[in-house]
């Protein structure tokens, strides 16, 4: 940090980022010095083979270009080891190192060619002295590939504006030339990330649908990455202090205090009770991911016992729609939710941009239509998830802000075009019409699912809506206040998809640089306790990540620091003492209805995700106001862990329904 300038271009590699590659080839480097140098020893007087002599010079040589290779390669690791991440001037001499070290390839290549030329003129010399020779052949062209592969990744496509803007200095952002090249750096980043991602989904069909997708992940990639100068490597460096910061503030905070009752009145506001209704509702939404979800979460006998339903041809007795392997998704969803063939109306696995898979069934224990809708489980999916600007939605309500996530309400509108227009709505309701309607689903599927319970409410008023790990950018302050009337959502640990929302990432990046500005250690040994911290745990004060002046309480507050790592703010970028003046394309947007968060008690091991005992409780949105870093911010969000989690808290609570439980029910 910033990003390395050689030949006149920025790279997306830091002066400070060589000093584990450095190492490793430093280490081949060295033993294969060795092995050449005992090599020679052990039969310098023995090549009397024709080109014998061509031979023994080519291990001379290769001895004193590799020790020139090795000392450059110290001098690299070394100067890579001095400084911090925001003070690189004690390895400003990292750019000539360069240099010299690829100008070195050169002479590596042509002997590396003499080398194989000459080895396959000599097939009467001796056979362990020739394979030997051939096998550093084949080394010095696997490391002069890997440097190449190297290059073209760290290859920035706007390094030269880049470089050339930053070495302006922050002060450029308030004229108007630094304001116009802003604007064409914005309009280039955009036009860079847009190819990218059309990269990565080259199989996505591509239709108008998908176009817009594309349009609105690049410019969220180009607006959140392209107003400061980190690297990488410097985001990895500032997740690992954030996490042994965050670590370190919830130690020394005192105890949440219990909220007994939700937030809000409701028709059901028993935390018990709506617990009991997310345990059975959860394998309905897990069953909307059809056989590879069921796969997953069986490894060792999913395939066996689907195998019959995947080769069997069986008429079904309801609508099935979309894709392959529709038999092996009609038996995954038998198995997972307990129903029968008659209990289903539709089950769609259709999957386009926008357009998710679908179940309708009829829950006759509960006596209620269920629509379970699929969350991210492919590119198409990925593409909505990251379609994440806001759009307005006709709801025919007295709700003045409705306003939602892009990619999910696009997603519901298909929804409901499916199920009313297509009548699949009113085919259920035809065979069950005393039965009310529920609604759930699964991260992108809890989205869309309460987007369309909104939708549905004035046809259905009796709604329900269950949530299962929500994203947190999905409605408006105006709506999150409407689906608490309707709307459960449950949370699950350190989740990170409920914590997720454009205005979480900025603040998150603020935390990053407010983090990496102040700290006072060299990135390589960030990054080895780091990973020490996440693997092993341990004490946080006794790891070398300390601020200057010990206090954290200043990183609430804007630092200098910070605003010398911005080349310019983006659309997103909120201080947090002086709010944007006029308001921003990505607003912030909360999660849905009540929340009932599963948090995890005491301090288990780092991977117990199956052993791992978890309380209860009604949560506020504001808890949720911060992306918490940690081993299972991922984990916590599989559709699997979150079912088990529930399950235990559910059987723990009825197995103590006498006892004072966390969340204040008997």
């Amino acid at each position: 940090m910033p990003g390395m300038v050689l030949f006149g271009r920025r790279w997306a590699i830091a002066s400070d980022d060589l000093f584990f590659p450095g190492l490793f080839e430093l280490f081949l480097r060295v033993l294969w010095w060795l092995g050449i140098l005992a090599l020679y020893l052990r039969y310098r007087g023995k090549l009397e083979c024709a080109r014998g002599v061509l031979l023994s010079n080519y291990m001379v040589v290769l001895m004193v270009l590799l020790a020139v290779i090795i000392c450059t390669m110290l001098a690299i690791v070394y100067v890579s080891t001095r400084g911090t991440i925001c003070n690189p001037g004690p390895r400003k001499s990292m750019s000539k190192l360069l240099y010299i070290r690829l100008a070195l390839f050169l002479p590596e290549i042509v002997w590396a060619s003499l080398g194989a030329m000459w080895v396959a003129e000599s097939t009467q010399c001796d056979r362990i002295v020739v394979s030997a020779i051939i096998a550093t052949v084949v080394v010095s062209w696997m490391i002069i590939g890997s440097t190449v592969v190297t290059i073209m990744v760290v290859f920035d496509p706007l390094g030269r504006k880049v470089a050339r803007y930053s070495s302006a200095g922050p002060t450029l952002a308030y004229n108007p030339e630094a304001s116009q090249f802003v604007g064409g750096l914005k309009t280039a980043a955009t036009s860079v990330w847009e190819k990218r991602v059309k990269l990565l989904c080259c199989c996505v069909e591509q239709d108008d649908q998908a176009r817009m997708a594309f349009s609105s992940t690049a410019e969220l990639f180009s607006t959140y990455f392209s107003d400061t100068d980190l690297v990488p490597s410097d985001l990895v460096a500032g997740l690992t202090l954030l996490h042994q910061q965050q670590d370190r503030v919830r130690k020394n905070q005192a105890p949440k205090e219990v909220i007994s009752h939700s937030p809000g009145s409701s028709q059901e506001d028993g935390l018990d009770a709506e617990l009991e209704n997310c345990r059975h509702y959860m394998p309905f939404a897990a069953a909307a991911y059809g056989w590879p979800l069921y796969v997953y979460s069986n490894p060792f006998t999913g395939l066996c016992r689907l195998g019959g339903d995947c080769c069997r041809s069986r008429t079904t007795e309801y609508d099935v729609v979309g894709g392959d392997q529709l038999h092996c998704h009609s038996g995954s969803v038998l198995r997972v939710t307990g129903l029968q063939h008659r209990d289903f109306i539709h089950m769609s696995f259709h999957d386009k941009v926008y357009e998710l898979p679908f179940l309708v069934v009829l829950d006759h224990k509960k006596e209620c239509v269920v629509v379970a809708v699929r969350g991210t489980l492919s590119l198409q999916d990925i593409l909505t998830d990251l379609s994440a600007e806001t759009e307005n939605l006709d709801l025919g309500c007295e709700v003045q802000d409705c306003s939602a996530h892009k990619g999910m309400s696009q997603a519901a509108k298909y929804l409901y075009r499916r199920l009313v227009s297509d009548g699949i709505l009113s085919q259920a309701f035809s065979v069950a019409p005393e039965y009310r309607l529920v609604i759930v689903g699964h991260s992108l599927g809890a989205g869309a699912a309460v987007l369309l319970a909104m939708m549905l409410r004035g046809t259905y008023p009796h709604v329900r809506c269950y949530a299962f790990s929500p994203p947190r950018g999905l409605l408006s302050k105006s709506l999150y206040e409407y689906s608490k009337d309707f709307t459960v959502s449950l949370v699950l640990g350190k989740d990170v998809v409920p914590r997720l929302s454009v205005t979480t990432m900025e603040d998150l990046k603020k935390k990053i640089l407010r983090l990496i500005a102040n700290c006072n250690k060299p990135k390589y040994k960030i990054l080895l306790r780091g990973c020490w911290y996440g693997l092993f745990g341990g004490n946080t004060d006794d790891l070398p990540t300390e601020l200057d002046g010990g206090d954290h309480r200043d990183l609430t507050l804007p630092l200098l620091g910070e605003q010398s790592l911005l080349t310019h703010k983006s659309p997103g970028y909120r201080s947090n003492d002086s709010p944007l003046e006029s308001p921003t394309k990505y607003p912030p947007l909360y999660l849905p209805g009540r929340i009932i968060h599963l948090e995890e008690e005491g301090t288990s091991g780092r991977c117990s995700c199956y052993s791992a005992q978890y309380s209860a409780r009604w949560s506020h949105e504001s808890e949720f106001s911060e992306i918490l870093i940690g081993g299972k911010m991922l984990t916590d969000h599989l559709p699997d862990i979150l079912t088990k989690a529930l399950d235990r808290v559910v059987s723990n609570r009825e197995a103590c329904i006498s006892c004072p439980t966390p969340g204040g029910s008997a």
